[in-house]
C-alpha cells in the first residue's frame, strides 16, 4: 500500500489561494474541496489541504502562526531539472508570490522557493540523479 501526505495550511482567502497554485499549474481534488477547504494535487501521493484559518483552528487548541512573521514549516517539493525549479518560482511571482532569497546551487543540488500569498514557504529541489 502506498502512503500518502496530507500537509494542511492555513490560508486568509481560499479562492485566492486556489487561483495562486493554479497559475503554478498545480490542481485540486474536487472531491475534497469546499467552501471550507481545497485538496491541492502536488503529487501521485502528495497533497496539501489548505483551510480557511477558521477551520483550521478547529483541528488545534494551538494559535495559528502568522507565517508572513514567523516559519512554522518549510514545504520542500523535488523537481526534474534546475529549469522546472526556476520556473515554477517566477510561475510563483507572476501569481503574487515573493522568492524570499536567491538560488542556492551547489553543485550535485540546486534549489530555490518560494513563499505563497499566505507566508508559507515551498522550497523546490533538484538533485542530480548522478551525484545521489
Amino acid at each position: 500500500m502506498h502512503k500518502q501526505i496530507f500537509v494542511n495550511l492555513p490560508v486568509r482567502d481560499l479562492k485566492r489561494s486556489m487561483t495562486f497554485f493554479k497559475a503554478l499549474g498545480m490542481s485540486f481534488d474536487a472531491a475534497f474541496t469546499n467552501a471550507a477547504a481545497a485538496c491541492l494535487v502536488i503529487g501521485e501521493n502528495i497533497h496539501a489541504m489548505l483551510f480557511v484559518k477558521q477551520f483550521f483552528q478547529t483541528f488545534t487548541e494551538k494559535p495559528i502562526a502568522d507565517a508572513h512573521s514567523g516559519t512554522e514549516t518549510l514545504v520542500c517539493l523535488s523537481c526534474e531539472s534546475r529549469a522546472e525549479v526556476d520556473e515554477l518560482v517566477a510561475k510563483a511571482v507572476a501569481a503574487g508570490g515573493r522568492a524570499p532569497r536567491e538560488p542556492q546551487d551547489h553543485g550535485f543540488m540546486y534549489g530555490h522557493g518560494f513563499e505563497d500569498p499566505d507566508g508559507h514557504i515551498w522550497e523546490l529541489v533538484y538533485m542530480n540523479p548522478e551525484a545521489a
